[in-house]
């Protein structure tokens, strides 16, 4: 996950923040010192409630019927 996110920002600013759920690829250490090093806001959905992040949602959707 940080080497995409370093790869991404190599020739660009880093986004002030970045929207996140709590699923495993997301809990990382790694993640928490990159955001940190960078100074890069992450933005936790709470568990449970889909429609805070609803686009996301909405495409996972489609992609599990399309499937």
């Amino acid at each position: 996950m940080v080497s995409i996110l370093e790869e991404v920002t190599e020739g660009r600013a880093a986004p002030k923040s970045i929207r996140v759920d709590n699923g495993p690829e997301f809990i990382l250490k790694s993640l928490d010192w990159w955001a940190y090093f960078n100074e890069v806001r992450q933005e936790f959905s709470r568990p449970g409630k889909p429609t805070n992040n609803a686009l996301i949602e909405s495409f996972n959707g489609s992609v599990r019927l399309e499937c």
